[in-house]
Parts: C-alpha cells; structure tokens; sequence
C-alpha cells in the first residue's frame, strides 16, 4: 500500500504542476485577447539622426546556409556608413573559407571577419568578444538559419523612443514550415511562443526574453547587465532576466518578422530541444530566487517562474505517465476510490487550456476558417502526442540544468534543403543513437500493451491519454532512428 501511496502522490503532484502552469498559460492568452486589437498599430517617429550599428553573425560549421545569411545582411536597407557587420567565426570545417570568400562579393559594406579557434563560451563568448569591438550603439544578432527583412532596422529602431528601453524582439517565421510534418509541428508549438507567450507576457510588463536571433539590442544595456555569460546553455534568456532585474524595459512586435529555418529531422530537433529545455532550467536555478526577492509584483513573480520553470512540464508528464500505470492498476483492482478519476479529471481542465492556446495562435492571420478546423483536428492531438513523447529527452536535461550538471552547447545543424543541399550529404548529421532513445521505443511498447488492456477490459477512462502516450512514443523513436541514420 505504500508504494501505491507514492504513486498517487506523483501522479496527484504532477498533475497539480500542469494545472497551475496551465493557469499562467490561460492568463496570458485573455492578455492577449486583450492586446491583440492594437497589435500592428503602435507608430512611432523615425529618430532624428540614424545611429551606428553592429550586426553580429555568430556561426559555427555553417555550410549550407552562411552564403545566404551574408546576402541577405549585405542587402540590408541602412545607411552603409552607421552599418557594422561582424561575422563571429567559430568554424572548423570549409564554413571559414566559404565566408571570407563570400564578403568580398560586398566591398561597400563593412564586414568584420572574427575568428577564434578555442570556441571559450561558445555562442555567448562569441558574442562577448564581439560586443568588446564593436562600434555600434545597438547590436542586432542573427543566427546562421535567418534570412532577416532588409527593413528590419528601419522598423526596429524607432521603438528605442526611451533611454529606459533595452532591447526590441521580433517575431520568428518559417522558411520551410510546410516540408514535413515535423516543420509544420514545430511551427505550431513556436508560433504560440511567438504570439501568446510574448505578447501576453509583454502586454503587462512581465519578464520576455530576447530569443537569441532576432532582436536589437541597445549596446549599454547589455553592459550594463553584465555582458553575455556562459554558465546556462541559454545565455539568451540568462541576459534578458538580468537586464529587466535591473530595471530596462523590452519590446516585443509580432509585426515585425524574421524568418528562419525550422529543423527538418528529428535529431537536430531533439539537439534544440535539449539545449532550451537545460537551458531554462538552468536560468531558473540562477534567477528564480532574486526574482522572488526582487521588487516586483506578486502578477510578475508569478508568469516569471512559469517562464523560468516552464520547461519542467516535461519531468510532471513523464512522472504522471509511469504514475498513472499504477493508478490505473489499483483503480481496476478497487484498490483506490473513484473520486481519484474524478479529481484527475478537474486537473486535465488544465491540458484543456494549454491546447487553447495553440488553437488561438494557429488560427491567428487564417484566411480560411474550415480549411484551419480541419487542420488544426489533427495538427493539435499530433502535436500534443509528440510533445509527449518528448518528455524522456527533455525531462533528463531539465533535471541536469535543475541539479547544476554542466554540458557542452551543441549546435542545431542546419540544412537549407530548399536551396539544394541533401540530408544524405549532410557532415553535420552524427550517427550515434543515445540511450534515451531505445527507452522511448521501450515506452512507446509500454503504453501501447496499455491500450490494448484499455480495451480488452473495457476500461477507457485513461485511454485517450495512454493512446497519445503510445502514438507520441512512437513516433519520435522512429523518426529519431531514422534522423541518426542518415549520419551512417
């Protein structure tokens, strides 16, 4: 009976965890029902006089996409004397060579070439270096896979209107959102990030973070804060958690776009994934704390530790998921009462919210309504079930970035196949199929005999949930084992 205590213990806890994240979640989606009449129509003056700027472009092992990346900066709209492109080279392949070859296509414009060989704080040493050279009094960075709008400093710069604003965000968009199922998934779960989270977050002065690429920072911002820091995975949201402790504001403007490439395998997928998640983690565990002493409102301290832990979902559903074995069991056996369903049922409210929020950030700018209802039939239980069987992967690296274990940043490898590069040729893909893994198949097996047993013995109340376990499971071990062969 003890161990069956501590199963309806985990199971009731981490139920209980999906609820109340669910609850920031509903929060800010009413934010941004609220918000989203004058999205679009903040105006502000062209400022009197241009300033300098820097772009910085850290790449590492770029092949396939640095030639496009640098003509699409070259192309930028600025005045080509206030316009400082710095190329932060952390490559060891051909990438190195393609790249100072390829800046001299653009003799007027002033590209800076930075190379280092010891790859020290990887992209946010990368940064940190940069940033001590350069001129500009705002930074803009872009990742390797962006292709950014040649406007994007016309539009993103009149927003510093206030000495007090430190940085401006835009939204990411998809080059190749319709290659696969996996692009169109993926696009799904970030366009959320992109339209609820940070405009509802943002809308009512909460913590937002500048997502890495993207954005334009104000140069003594960053100083102030205490320049990029590489003790997270995530040096991204470590700066922007310590730049609004510090008082600056940010702005987000979902108007504003910068597309970029989504991973198109499932490797690289779960190597972003990785990396976010501990990332998170990570940045919880260092700030958590002073934001919670900090002097902030009890609204802001709240969507605060939903942001910095939201990444633990993954340990609360894969702790319910092996619980609910358990208590399926003693439910069927009489071994606990019926009102346990019953209460499981009031916390699946929260599931019910969450997917609320993908369902309004889907069908946001949709021109045609049934043609998106059908879509969205699949696309949100899809998504759900592969957010599921994701919760193995990265529920082992939120608890390294919860318990301090320190690893490698590794980057996403990026493909451009709409350019014409191949998966097969790709150097970049790794044949090495990790552990975690052979257990995602292993639980894919699991929950699949659950469903059978669902069936067999006509006991259907967690069937639905055991089905997107099974199907979820399923999938991200197949394509993951298909991804990591294609290294071979």
């Amino acid at each position: 009976m003890i161990l069956l205590y501590i199963l309806i213990g985990i199971y009731v806890l981490g139920m209980l965890f999906v609820f109340v994240y669910s609850l920031a979640q509903g929060h800010l989606l009413l934010r941004f029902l609220s918000a989203k009449k004058s999205l679009g129509k903040v105006a502000h003056p062209e400022p009197e006089s241009w300033p300098k700027v820097t772009i910085q472009l850290p790449v590492f092992n770029e092949l396939y996409v640095v030639d496009r990346l640098i003509t699409a900066i070259a192309s930028m709209n600025y005045p080509t004397d206030l316009l400082e492109i710095q190329v932060l080279d952390d490559s060891t392949d051909h990438t190195a060579e393609l790249i100072q070859k390829k800046i001299l296509d653009f003799p007027d414009v002033t590209f800076k070439y930075i190379h280092r060989s010891d790859r020290s704080g990887f992209k946010a040493g990368a940064l940190k270096e940069g940033l001590a050279r350069a001129s500009g009094e705002f930074i803009a960075i872009f990742d390797a896979d962006f292709v950014p709008d040649p406007d994007f400093l016309l539009k993103t710069i009149p927003f510093f209107s206030s000495a007090k604003i430190g940085m401006v965000q835009t939204r990411w968009t998809h080059l190749n959102k319709n290659y696969s199922l996996l692009t169109r998934l993926q696009a799904f779960a970030l366009d959320a990030h992109f339209l609820i989270e940070q405009i509802g977050r943002n809308s009512q002065h909460a913590f937002i973070n500048f997502n890495g690429t993207g954005g334009l920072w104000r140069k003594s911002c960053i100083i102030d804060a205490g320049d990029w820091q590489d003790d997270t995975l995530t040096e991204d949201l470590d700066l922007s958690y310590r730049a609004q402790r510090k008082g600056w504001e940010f702005i987000y403007r979902p108007e504003i776009e910068s597309p970029a490439e989504l991973p198109p395998i499932m490797s690289a997928v779960k190597s972003q994934q990785f990396r976010w998640t501990k990332g998170g983690a990570e940045c919880a565990r260092k700030h958590a704390k002073a934001v919670l002493r900090g002097d902030f409102s009890l609204s802001t301290k709240f969507h605060a530790m939903a942001h910095l832990f939201n990444s633990s979902i993954f340990i609360a559903i894969l702790l319910v998921s092996l619980s609910s074995i358990g208590v399926w069991y003693a439910g069927t056996q009489g071994m606990i009462s019926a009102n346990l369903y019953k209460l499981a049922g009031l916390f699946m409210i929260g599931f019910v919210v969450i997917a609320g929020v993908y369902l309004v950030s889907y069908f946001y700018e949709k021109r045609s309504f049934w043609r998106s209802l059908l879509q969205a039939m699949y696309m949100l239980p899809l998504f759900l079930s592969v957010s599921m069987g994701l919760a193995l992967h990265n529920a082992q690296a939120v608890w390294e970035g919860l318990s301090g274990r320190k690893s490698p940043f590794i980057r996403t490898p990026k493909f451009n196949l709409e350019g014409g590069s191949g998966l097969e040729s790709n150097p970049y893909i790794k044949f090495k199929i990790p552990a975690t893994t052979w257990m995602e198949g292993v639980l894919m097996l699991v929950f699949s005999v659950m469903v059978g047993l669902h069936i067999y013995l006509h006991s259907f109340a967690m069937l639905p949930f055991h089905l997107m376990l099974a199907v979820g499971y399923g999938l991200v071990f197949f394509s993951s084992f298909k991804a990591y062969s294609l290294g071979k």
